[in-house]
């Protein structure tokens, strides 16, 4: 249970806590002393390292995510203009196959600005809750939103950009996304309007792919200019109110990113490419509170830390299912 609060502490802004040696168990002590003797494992895994950077190769987990990612936001697409009545509506509410779905923050929005309980959306809010509570809540983020793809893109020019000194990137105060959801739930109260849904850039894309595109992809584009040149993924890092809630969902979701100790030598490719690299704060030397740590709920499983990882010290695991996955 420790862990739990820990890690929803760590997704509401706080900084991942760092144990002393002594408050550490003394397997994982006795381990750190010993595994760092084995310097050719350690030349070993250096090669390695070298090798890919010097031969990419592509990465099978973001290409199956992006491909997944396209065909979920393309069938909302295509049932609407074949009129086949499969996936009715929009990421923010929809229907699939005649079960209401709601995205929580959007409905959490509606019922307070309306003063109101639609039971359509209490089924929805349900049906939606139960599956991303099965999937890991912010796997919403990385395998489903529109906007989490077109950021991923422009973090790959963000990054080329900064090799060349042509922009930079500020990193500010993770707490400030949940004061940005508090901030929104106040206004939806007091004004009775939605008005975080009218420049979340998830919900845009997703009625613009739809629907056709409209005046409100300006914002979505200034977002995007302001991550190329200023801040990597700011608005899913720092600001993005859905990502909190699913994140809270999927605190105690049986589906994680495992970390194994034993295996790892503590290169930090995996926090190199993660989109919240302080979930990945238990991978850095001394850190891990156990032999085995379920990564926290902030993380996304994108899974290009599983990619990246040189040494098998980061799996994906689906508690009660063993390694079957």
């Amino acid at each position: 249970m420790s862990g739990v609060v820990e890690s929803l502490r760590v997704l509401l802004g706080g900084t991942p806590k760092r144990v002393s040696k002594k408050e550490l168990p003394e397997e994982v002590r006795e381990l750190h002393k010993h595994k760092f003797a084995d310097k050719e494992r350690i030349e070993a895994i250096h090669i390695e390292l070298r090798e890919k950077a010097a031969n990419k190769q592509p990465e099978k987990w973001r290409r199956k995510r992006w491909a997944v990612l396209a065909a979920v936001n393309l069938l909302f697409l295509v049932s609407y203009y074949l009129d086949i009545q499969l996936l009715e509506g929009a990421l923010t509410a929809s229907r699939f196959a005649g079960f209401h779905m709601a995205d929580l923050n959007s409905a959490l929005q509606v019922m307070l600005a309306f003063k109101h309980v639609v039971i359509n959306l209490v089924i929805g809010t349900v049906t939606i809750f139960i599956l991303w509570w099965l999937l890991g809540g912010r796997t919403f983020c990385s395998w489903v939103c529109p906007y989490h793809l077109v950021a991923e893109w422009a973090e790959m020019l963000h990054l080329k950009l900064v090799k060349r000194g042509w922009a930079k990137d500020y990193h500010f105060d993770r707490r400030s996304r949940t004061w940005l959801w508090l901030v929104f739930v106040i206004l939806a109260v007091v004004t009775g309007y939605t008005i975080y849904e009218t420049i979340s850039p998830t919900g845009i894309l997703s009625r613009a792919l739809i629907y056709g595109p409209g005046v409100a992809l300006i914002w979505v584009a200034l977002l995007l200019l302001f991550e190329i040149f200023f801040s990597r993924r700011a608005w899913c890092r720092y600001a993005c109110p859905i990502g909190l809630t699913y994140g809270f969902v999927g605190a105690t979701s049986p589906f994680t990113v495992h970390y194994e100790l034993p295996n790892c030598f503590h290169e930090g490719e995996c926090r190199k490419v993660c989109l919240v690299p302080h979930v990945l704060d238990t991978v850095l030397k001394g850190r891990a509170r156990e032999m085995e740590v379920d990564i926290g709920a902030d993380c996304t499983r994108c899974l290009r830390c599983v990619d990246a990882c040189p040494t098998g010290a980061l799996t994906i695991k689906y508690k009660g299912l063993g390694d079957l996955l």
